[in-house]
């Protein structure tokens, strides 16, 4: 029987090659400089520390690709290659090798390993890993996460310390706390209350308590100093980002939106295209209802909590400032809270700010106080 090839066209601007029914090609299609059609290999890559693997299949030839790459061979593998789709899982790196092969004149998209791992078969190897990226790719309607810049992942990169000294920093407080309520003081809750009355505390003990102890005691004190410094300093330099950043200082205007949750949106956003509209960045943050349900019923649940726990944690404290701390709450949210519960309310109005931070994100403009923005494309 003669051979049949077919061309299948595939949503997304994907086309894939069949010889019997089996696929023997998948391609991405692109355009160069001539106006001619071109057709680009979709590459999946498993990252790792070490050994890296590439599934591949070459367009020209039906050849299939497992290639094992170390570390340092990465580079000049795909320097060698003609410009591709190179997918990743967005796990740990992946940005930094998104930057490095863009910078080769590659495409590059990320997916989440959640999205992966339903196409992963059998026993999960490096290969296994590699073809599942591939096959996932190629789904009609996969979610791909943008590459960030170097920039917005070092913005990232101090929210992590921050957030980790501020542990360290409740930590202490509440040790000193527990041990002096063992020897009768007890001091009054909240950090700042606490930091005021620790020295009045340690001078009743001084001639009951060991020296040891209350030199100990006194050390953590300066910890907790050197703490403050360090948490100041991460701060005014997110300040200075801030202000050489324009998207920054103007999704800082929306009320409930301060330095930290301005600066970690912006980086944790990405570029806006990565969305086609504000309530898509709103649910990768978590902030919309879980649905479930059978039989064409839909049920709605609580949040889904899905993303990036930090970001999702400053929106909806942002919300609770604005419901409780302004001296002009907004009337739409008065509204909101007499219909419906508190903390609903205020994770709707969280919902609310993101969608309207990626909107003037993706358009470009400046927040207006009383206007309702379109938050779709």
């Amino acid at each position: 029987m003669k051979r049949l090839r077919t061309e299948l066209k595939v949503d997304g601007g994907f086309s894939a090659k069949r010889c019997h029914g089996k696929v023997v090609g998948v391609n991405s299609i692109a355009t160069n400089q001539e106006g001619l059609t071109m057709k680009r290999a979709i590459i999946g890559l498993d990252i790792a520390k070490l050994v890296f693997q590439a599934h591949w299949i070459d367009e020209t030839t039906g050849e299939l690709h497992r290639d094992k790459l170390k570390r340092a061979k990465v580079s000049e593998y795909f320097a060698q290659l003609p410009r591709s789709v190179v997918v990743m899982e967005a796990c740990g790196s992946a940005h930094h090798w998104a930057r490095k092969l863009i910078a080769q004149g590659h495409e590059v998209k990320l997916i989440a390993g959640q999205f992966v791992k339903p196409y992963l078969k059998s026993n999960k190897t490096d290969l296994a890993d590699a073809e599942a990226i591939h096959e996932a790719a190629q789904r009609p309607g996969m979610r791909f996460v943008a590459p960030k810049s170097q920039a917005q992942q070092s913005v990232l990169a101090l929210h992590r310390v921050r957030q980790q000294l501020v542990k360290f920093r409740t930590m202490h407080v509440n040790q000193v706390r527990a041990i002096l309520y063992e020897f009768g003081e007890v001091i009054s809750k909240g950090r700042l209350k606490a930091m005021k009355e620790l020295p009045a505390a340690y001078a009743r003990l001084e001639e009951t308590l060991p020296a040891f102890l209350l030199d100990t005691l006194r050390d953590q004190i300066q910890r907790l100093a050197g703490l403050d410094k360090e948490i100041e300093a991460i701060e005014m330099r997110l300040a200075v980002w801030k202000k050489s950043d324009d998207k920054t200082r103007r999704v800082a205007e929306i009320p409930g939106v301060g330095l930290l949750t301005a600066t970690a949106l912006v980086a944790t956003m990405g570029e806006a295209s990565a969305f086609k509209n504000g309530r898509e960045f709103a649910a990768y943050l978590g902030l919309v209802p879980r649905q479930t349900g059978t039989g064409g019923k839909v049920r709605l649940q609580g949040i889904s909590k899905r993303g990036d726990v930090y970001l999702r944690t400053l929106l909806i404290h942002g919300a609770r400032a604005v419901a409780f701390h302004t001296k002009t709450r907004p009337s739409r949210l008065t509204e909101l809270l007499k219909r419906r519960p508190l903390n609903v309310a205020i994770v709707a109005w969280a919902n609310r700010t993101a969608r309207t931070a990626w909107a003037l994100i993706a358009r470009g403009t400046n927040y207006q106080p009383g206007h309702t923005p379109d938050f779709a494309v």
